[in-house]
C-alpha cells in the first residue's frame, strides 16, 4: 500500500494525472476529480488501461474493490463526523456549541466511520452507459449528512442524471484541460438521461486537485498509523 505517487507517471486512458493521485496499490490508484460533482468525489481504476469491469483479472478486480473500500473509509474520516446525524442546524443550544468548541480533540476521535454518511459508488461500465474516459473508473461519492446528503422526503436525487451528463464528463474535462484548439474528438456525456447544462460548474485548477491529493495522502497516513 503506498499513499504517494513517487514512482512511475501514472495515466487515466489517454491522461497523465499522476499529480491528482492519492492512493496506489499493486493493482490499483485513486486520484481526485477534475470537477467534482460534490465534495469528496473521487475516481478509483485499475493500473492497467481496462476499459471495462470483466476485463479485470481476479486479483485486480480484488484489489479494486478493497481500493474503493480503503477510500471510503479515508473520506468517512475526513468529511464524516458522528456528529453530522443531527438534528437539524441551528437547534444546538450556545452550550452545546461552547462544549463542541472546546472539544476538537475528541471531535477528531469521532469521525472516520463510513456509517456516518452515506456513498454513491458508480461503474459507467461502457460508452453507452456513460463512461467517457476508456479506462475503467468508480466513481466514489460521499453524502454528508446536513450538507450534501439525498434527503429522505425530498424529491429524487439527480445525481445520477447528473453523472451521465455534461456534469459527469471526467474524458470531456480532461479533453477541455489538453486540448485548446476546438472539440472535435472530444468524449461526449452519455448513459441515457438528457442532458442538463450548467454553465457555471467550472473545472479545477491543478493546483486546487494537487492540493486535495496531499491532504487526502495526509488522512490516508494517519489511518494507517493508527491501524485502522
Amino acid at each position: 500500500m503506498s499513499t504517494n505517487s513517487e514512482k512511475s507517471p501514472l495515466r487515466f486512458g489517454p491522461f497523465e494525472v499522476t499529480s491528482q493521485v492519492f492512493y496506489t496499490t499493486p493493482y490499483s490508484f485513486a486520484l481526485v476529480n477534475l470537477k467534482p460533482l460534490l465534495p469528496g468525489h473521487v475516481l478509483v481504476c485499475p493500473q492497467k488501461p481496462h476499459k471495462r469491469l470483466t476485463d479485470l483479472s481476479a486479483p485486480e478486480l480484488t484489489d479494486l474493490m478493497q481500493a474503493v473500500q480503503r477510500v471510503q473509509r479515508m473520506l468517512a474520516r475526513h468529511y464524516f463526523t458522528t456528529s453530522s446525524t443531527p438534528s437539524s442546524p441551528g437547534n444546538e443550544s450556545q452550550q452545546e456549541k461552547e462544549d463542541s468548541n472546546g472539544r476538537e480533540e475528541e471531535e477528531e476521535e469521532e469521525r472516520g466511520l463510513p456509517e456516518d454518511g452515506s456513498f454513491n459508488i458508480a461503474i459507467q461500465d461502457g460508452a453507452e452507459a456513460g463512461q467517457t474516459v476508456p479506462h475503467l473508473h468508480v466513481h466514489v461519492i460521499p453524502r454528508i449528512r446536513g450538507a450534501t446528503a439525498k434527503s429522505g422526503d425530498g424529491p429524487g436525487d439527480k445525481i445520477y442524471e447528473m453523472m451521465a451528463d455534461e456534469h459527469g464528463n471526467v474524458g470531456g474535462a480532461l479533453w477541455d484541460r489538453e486540448n485548446q484548439n476546438g472539440d472535435s474528438g472530444r468524449p461526449r456525456p452519455g448513459g441515457g438521461f438528457p442532458r442538463i447544462e450548467d454553465a457555471d460548474r467550472q473545472a479545477r485548477s491543478m493546483r486546487e486537485m494537487e492540493e486535495e491529493a496531499r491532504l487526502f495522502r495526509d488522512v490516508l497516513g494517519r489511518l494507517e498509523r493508527e491501524g485502522s
